[in-house]
């Protein structure tokens, strides 16, 4: 299997708590910016996305802190897409610090909305491969 989509981010002071360390809520920011950064990078726009009636919802997530992050440290933040069939999906995410140490583990699963009738799409897989342009970074 092919190594993980990661984008790198730093830490900036204004993202930390009163301890110093990057704000629980953060990380999310990071995780959604992992996510769009990969869809960008398979060519799916938000605007495409609009376009055939859609648009990515998160159902569920979770968030396992490791370790913790202070302002300058730089992240890598992987992204991949697991596909089992029906309605959603799963995403698993790392927080890894450039030394290789995991900061957090976020798990997710997500649909696809249908704008119009607001339902899930019934299979966001074929979806996702028929507006990428490169569906392989979705594993797919």
């Amino acid at each position: 299997m092919s190594k993980p989509f990661t984008v790198r981010v730093t830490v900036r002071g204004y993202e930390t708590d009163v301890q110093g360390h990057l704000n629980q809520a953060v990380y999310l920011n990071y995780a959604e910016h992992a996510r769009w950064s990969l869809l960008q990078e398979a060519g799916i726009t938000q605007a495409g996305l609009q376009a055939h009636g859609v648009g990515p919802v998160a159902l569920e997530t979770t968030i396992r802190f490791r370790r913790e992050l202070l302002a300058g440290d730089e992240v890598d933040v992987s992204c991949v897409f697991t596909w089992g069939g029906g309605k959603t999906f799963s995403i698993e995410q790392a927080v890894t610090k450039t030394d290789g140490t995991v900061a957090a583990e976020i798990t997710a699963v997500g649909g696809l909305l249908d704008l119009k009738e607001r339902r899930l799409v019934a299979e966001p897989d074929k979806v996702f491969r028929e507006l990428a342009k490169d569906p392989a970074l979705f594993r797919l």
